[in-house]
């Protein structure tokens, strides 16, 4: 009898385990980016402008692939790292992790993914500018090619 409650619950805690794990890993692209956008810190694009010229200390980070960059320019002063290659050599590229980060992409999708990434690297000043270099072209503000 002990032995078929023994094998009973480790079936039913298997069974609870897979059962968890299949419902957190059924998210959509989209539901990754708002649950990424509720975890982190979001700048305007008009604070960013306001921080570039003030020559503010931030390191802008542009995690669009080079492909992007070179069809539609990017931010001036920003470092280009692509989001698939962001855990791999953020370390490498920002040192410092205390650096005040002000992430983008193009459309608000990558970044906030990618600015959540560079918090749980233990980047605590990392953070997304909403909207993305679509709002920023929008404003009229500069791009360099």
């Amino acid at each position: 009898m002990t032995r078929k409650l023994i094998v009973l619950w480790t079936a039913l805690f298997i069974m609870f385990c897979t059962a968890y794990q299949a419902e957190s890993a059924d998210m959509t692209p989209g539901q990754l980016v708002k649950e990424a956008k509720a975890a982190i810190k979001e700048v305007s694009i008009s604070d960013v402008k306001k921080m570039i010229d003030a020559k503010e200390q931030i390191i802008l980070l542009d995690v669009r692939d080079k492909n992007e960059i070179i069809d539609e320019g990017i931010i001036p002063g920003a470092t280009n790292l692509s989001r698939g290659m962001l855990e791999f050599k953020a370390a490498m590229m920002i040192p410092d992790k205390n650096a005040r980060i002000i992430v983008y992409c193009g459309l608000d999708l990558r970044s906030p993914l990618a600015t959540k990434t560079l918090n749980d690297l233990g980047y605590k000043n990392a953070v997304n500018m909403v909207g993305g270099l679509k709002a920023w072209k929008e404003a009229g503000y500069p791009l360099v090619k």
